[in-house]
């Protein structure tokens, strides 16, 4: 694959404008990690060269000096909001956080649930963490936030959220997903340190959407689609330009929180170190494009998926039309199509074909594979097999596994396990792929592939089911569906 994006420029350029964003507070800086901390894979797909863990290989650097606090949503926790790329919700999403952080010897200091205001879902997460061992703390639902400042920056406004007690100078703020209130977190935090005497300060490591790229790039757009939930919009930073006569982006959420933080600095020092909201930033990756067009193409790409996930999300009653409507609104400022991505009419074209549901794949060197619906196979279980066999250049009438080995998996299925679809599912392919390389060269051969399909584009005729949806994306294969189920039933 083209890259479009130094990670090595990157992360030398990050971790020195980090350093130096630090060294200008003294005793203690809240650092808001926007995006993913590590597994970004939304920047991985939009900037290719960009590794999902670059923020992560960051704050190893510093990580004698930093402690971590995960932030979380109670409105998230009640609707059991769920991470688009990896298909879990939010709050377990933080408890795999903390694992994973703690597996790479970072300090987890405690988890904050922000945004409370009585829900019973809320409660119930804060007695588990604590049954862990795990320190949390509340914030609550403040009125008038962000706009009535005397209010929020009193003893009734931030005043009344819980202090979160920290060990180390350096504190980062992260969440599972964006809106989980990490720059509120920080800004009470900030309130409540001035109340002790302490001196500390404030920055934001956001990846997007990139200051100094233009409003209407596609990778800023990209970013706009990815929050499209969140009604993000990206906008000219009108207090950079007026302080400096440049022009940058930024977004709303923290143009509007911009005037509250001034006000909280000018209370802490007398006077505002920033004068802008991107002036709050140390984001380096729009230094970093090493091929303008390459980036431009893998987001407007992003676009199209995303579209196909909000229109999937709307017919399983997980979307909005709000989001619909927003992110077809960004493929129009992009001039892009469902039919600028490749796989879409391979797809389409091979089910009027066979009359059922099909599936194609675009390998890294460009070659369509496609997938059709059998008697022993689902199509993108077809698809899956198919796209192994021509990695490992093995003829498509050779059978890598045998009906035989089939056959009593789908007796299992329907026979013993209630299912009433005795097509195989992708993950059961791959475990009949295994067993049968213990004995079949062939299928061991298959099976070296795996590796292959990351970052591969996928797309079926009918929307997955969950399984299938799951063992795609641990494959690290972009998929994509169109906004029907095979069969028209209330219940699926």
């Amino acid at each position: 694959m083209r890259q479009g994006f130094s990670n090595e420029k990157y992360l030398k350029m990050q971790s020195e404008h980090i350093k130096e964003r630090i060294a200008q507070f003294d005793n203690k800086l809240y650092l808001e990690f926007g995006g993913k901390l590590f597994d970004d894979f939304h920047a991985s797909r939009v900037l290719p060269g960009f590794e999902p863990d670059s923020k992560l290989k960051m704050l190893l650097q510093l990580k004698d000096q930093a402690e971590i606090v995960i932030v979380i949503s109670a409105k998230d926790i009640e609707k059991n909001k769920v991470r688009g790329d990896l298909g879990i919700t939010y709050d377990s999403d933080v408890l795999r956080l903390i694992d994973a952080f703690r597996d790479r010897g970072l300090y987890v200091g405690s988890v904050v649930i922000t945004q409370i205001s009585g829900q019973d879902s809320a409660k119930l997460f804060r007695r588990r963490l604590e049954n862990l061992g795990i320190k949390v703390y509340q914030h609550y639902k403040i009125d008038g936030y962000p706009s009535n400042i005397a209010h929020i920056v009193s003893d009734d406004g931030f005043g009344k959220n819980d202090y979160i007690e920290t060990k180390r100078p350096l504190v980062v703020i992260t969440a599972p997903g964006p809106g989980s209130g990490k720059m509120a977190t920080c800004l009470s935090q900030l309130y409540h340190e001035h109340k002790r005497g302490v001196r500390a300060g404030y920055a934001k490591y956001e990846t997007f959407p990139i200051w100094n790229l233009p409003l209407r790039h596609p990778v800023n757009l990209a970013y706009e689609a990815a929050t499209a939930d969140l009604n993000d919009v990206n906008m000219i930073d009108p207090y950079h330009l007026e302080a400096y006569g440049v022009t940058t982006v930024n977004y709303n959420r923290d143009v509007e929180i911009f005037p509250v933080l001034n006000a909280m600095f000018e209370k802490i020092y007398g006077k505002s170190p920033y004068k802008s909201p991107t002036d709050m930033g140390v984001n380096m990756a729009g230094n970093c494009i090493i091929d303008d067009e390459v980036c431009r193409e893998a987001s407007r790409q992003e676009i199209i998926r995303r579209s196909f996930t909000a229109r999937c999300g709307l017919a399983d009653g997980t979307r909005t039309e709000e989001e619909v409507y927003k992110i077809n609104l960004l493929m129009e400022q992009c001039q892009v199509t469902d039919h600028d991505r490749k796989v879409v009419d391979a797809a389409l074209k091979r089910e009027q074909e066979t009359g059922a549901p099909a599936a194609a794949m675009e390998l890294q060197d460009g070659t369509i594979v496609l997938g059709k619906t059998s008697n022993l196979l689902g199509a993108n279980a077809a698809l899956l097999l198919n796209a192994l066999k021509e990695l490992a250049q093995i003829p498509h009438d050779v059978h890598v596994i045998s009906p035989a080995a089939i056959e009593p998996i789908q007796t299992l299925k329907t026979a013993y396990l209630g299912s009433k679809n005795p097509r195989l599912h992708t993950d059961e392919v791959l475990i009949a792929l295994s067993i049968s390389a213990a004995t079949n060269a062939d299928a061991r051969k298959a099976l070296e592939q795996i590796p292959k399909l990351a970052g591969c584009q996928a797309h079926t005729s009918v929307m997955l089911s969950h399984v299938d949806v799951s063992t795609m994306k641990k494959l690290s294969i972009q998929m994509t569906s169109e906004p029907r189920y095979e069969k028209q039933k209330n219940y699926h």
